[in-house]
């Protein structure tokens, strides 16, 4: 009897010790960094995910007495209210009156102007940790005007959901564009805190300069750390499960086949009305400020739901799911054009060779081995960058 208390009691301080041990994002930790930014004017890079719990962290600020002079606002706006590729527009925040600054569009980097009334910068935006997620684009902008006009940035830190493994090509350089910028592969592993440090340590920064940079980390995380979003960090990543299927099912978006844009299954199901297997049929609409123009638009396509191979199979797998792109490519009724010829696969996947592999038939074994090497580069690049314990 004695034996059976012991063990419960050592299980009900496990689950104690587990509920005080409260993953606390960067921006939640005020004492860390308000220190550094009392009496200063402070220039925000957010969006709608910059919360603390309920609280946008432009009104935490303001509340605090804190002078915010100038909101940045990354693809999606900052509201986070404008489909993917959207114009986002420089505008005043009705709700507090301060300016914002687009950094979308053919404006992606402040410049000096911008600048004029800010003497602190600070970084907040919930990532999902893969290349091609542009928030990571706008952060490496801002950092290299930061660098050039020696202005203190802070990056408050948020964990990554799918930071717990690292995989796909590395990109190559002559592929560089705002959707993928450093040489790191498709999914990269780290924080935007960890990344932020590694852009600066690696000199990727035009001309090799360096960012004055203080990274407020998470407390209580580590890269095995399943983290909940408690906000959908773009308007067609819905759940959990389409941030977990993003870095597989978003290569799609340089292809012929939907993704499910226009339904509530956005990166979570693929489909087309040709594509010539499939047990799943969805029809994408117009949906404003999510997908106002989606592929195939009113028309039924037919594919596969991957929504609960996302939920109940990613930390088991830990790796891209080629499968869907490499069967996708193989039942095409007109595989000359199933990659859009604008290039963008290419810019998605960083390099040419995945869809060389893919038209040449390779295994996804194959293809896998191809990047093993580079892989191991970058693993060894990224250790030194590492703010959290990997197991």
């Amino acid at each position: 009897m004695r034996k059976i208390k012991n063990i419960l009691f050592s299980f009900f301080f496990l689950l104690a010790k587990l509920s005080s041990a409260q993953v606390l994002s960067g921006a939640s930790q005020f004492k860390l960094y308000l220190p550094f930014i009392q009496g200063k004017k402070v220039a925000l890079v957010v969006n709608h995910t910059s919360l603390i719990n309920q609280t946008h962290l432009v009104d935490s600020l303001m509340n605090l007495g804190i002078q915010v002079t100038c909101i940045f606002a990354p693809e999606h706006g900052f509201r986070g209210d404008k489909s993917a590729g959207t114009h986002v527009n420089s505008d005043i925040d009705a709700k507090t009156g301060i300016k914002i600054i687009s950094l979308y569009g053919s404006h992606k980097k402040p410049t000096r102007e911008d600048m004029q009334n800010v003497e602190y910068v600070i970084f907040d935006i919930q990532d999902v940790g893969v290349r091609f997620y542009t928030y990571i684009s706008t952060m490496h902008y801002v950092m290299e005007t930061c660098a050039e006009l020696n202005t203190p940035l802070i990056v408050l830190d948020r964990p990554n959901p799918n930071g717990h493994y690292v995989d796909g090509p590395v990109l190559q350089k002559e592929f560089q564009s705002f959707v993928g910028m450093h040489s790191i592969p498709l999914v990269h592993g780290c924080t935007v805190g960890e990344l932020a440090q590694m852009i600066n340590g690696e000199k990727w920064l035009q001309g090799g300069l360096n960012c004055s940079l203080q990274v407020v980390k998470v407390a209580n995380y580590t890269h095995q750390t399943p983290y909940q979003l408690p906000i959908k960090p773009s308007p067609n990543l819905m759940s959990q499960s389409a941030i977990y299927l993003y870095p597989s099912i978003g290569l799609f978006e340089g292809t012929v086949v939907s993704i499910g844009q226009g339904t509530v299954k956005a990166y979570q199901c693929f489909g087309s009305p040709d594509l010539g297997f499939g047990n799943y049929k969805f029809v994408p609409r117009s949906i404003k400020g999510v997908a106002e123009t989606p592929k195939f638009l009113n028309d039924t396509c037919i594919g596969f739901d991957m929504t609960l191979y996302g939920e109940k199979r990613h930390f088991e797998q830990s790796e891209l799911n080629l499968n869907p792109l490499i069967m996708s490519y193989y039942y095409s009724k007109d595989p000359e054009n199933f990659f859009i010829k604008n290039g963008f696969f290419d810019k998605l996947a960083g390099t040419n060779k995945l869809r060389n592999q893919i038209i040449e038939g390779k295994s996804v074994y194959e293809i896998r081995q191809s990047w093993k090497q580079e892989l191991n580069i970058y693993k060894e690049i990224r250790s030194k960058y590492l703010l959290y314990p990997q197991n």
